[in-house]
């Protein structure tokens, strides 16, 4: 078995489920942004995007780097690769190449500057076995940066909500029963380290806000999960009709006069010395 190959995505590949990771790439876009910039993604570099899906990874790492640098996508679906290719000729963008296949099947020969990713380590089975298979293919002294999700913030922010607490329930529940990691954030410097690399620098960001487009991020990923929820048979009763689900999250919401979460994103980020 590859060593990225997921066990059960718990997401599906549905055109609902692409359109939705668009939209969510777009809300979570500054906060990558800045993980990328501040771990010394720049200008002239050349960059691996693990898990490429929609492109938006590589597509906002392409704009770091410029026109001397390049980004190679890595994704194991060709159809998610035939969308992303499609926005990737309307952005105008051509530093970047994107590839179906697995991390460790890519040539050696020519280092990559830095290794990243977004919300990819979360449902492979052996993250540490891919992070081990990317640093090889990396320069010494280049970068490796990795943006993964933790549920608890978004819980204990919204425990006084009970519709959005049962959503975050309800959503780390689906991940895990399909074998994802939904605290990989908080496991990445295990998972760095016993790959090998050295101990990341860290940060955690959150979207916060009650407007209609928080409770919509919400309502769109437990309809993405509908699948999987069923499969697993969890029980729906305190979350209700899902096509209804968005207005009652932000009449909560907007009731409560708290700010709803988002889920936290945790960036980790590290240099490759000369030992790894």
């Amino acid at each position: 078995m590859a060593v990225n190959d997921p066990i059960n995505y718990a997401l599906g590949n549905t055109d609902a489920e692409h359109e939705r990771l668009i939209r969510q790439a777009a809300r979570f876009a500054p906060f990558t942004e800045r993980l990328f910039r501040d771990a010394g993604i720049s200008p002239g570099q050349r960059v691996l995007d693990l898990g490429s899906g929609m492109g938006d990874v590589a597509m906002l790492v392409a704009r770091i780097v410029g026109s001397t640098g390049e980004v190679v996508g890595v994704e194991r679906d060709g159809r998610s690769i035939a969308r992303a290719q499609k926005r990737i000729r309307e952005a105008g963008l051509r530093n970047i190449s994107l590839v179906q296949c697995d991390a460790s099947e890519l040539p050696g020969e020519r280092p990559f500057d830095a290794a990243v990713g977004r919300l990819i380590l979360q449902f492979l089975p052996d993250p540490v076995a891919v992070l081990r298979s990317i640093s090889r293919l990396i320069r010494r002294g280049g970068i490796i940066a990795f943006q993964e999700p933790s549920w608890k913030p978004f819980l204990a922010l919204c425990s006084c909500m009970p519709l959005w607490s049962a959503c975050g329930v309800l959503a780390v529940a689906a991940f895990e029963g399909a074998g994802a990691n939904a605290e990989m954030g908080l496991a990445l410097p295990g998972v760095f380290e016993r790959a090998g690399l050295p101990s990341p620098q860290m940060r955690m960001e959150m979207l916060l806000g009650n407007d209609l487009e928080s409770a919509r991020w919400t309502s769109d990923l437990l309809q993405s999960l509908l699948p999987q929820i069923n499969r697993i048979e969890l029980p729906l009763e305190k979350v209700g009709n899902v096509e209804t689900l968005t207005e009652r999250l932000s009449q909560e919401a907007m009731a409560s006069g708290k700010a709803a979460p988002c889920v936290a994103l945790i960036g980790a980020w590290c240099v490759k010395s000369e030992l790894n």
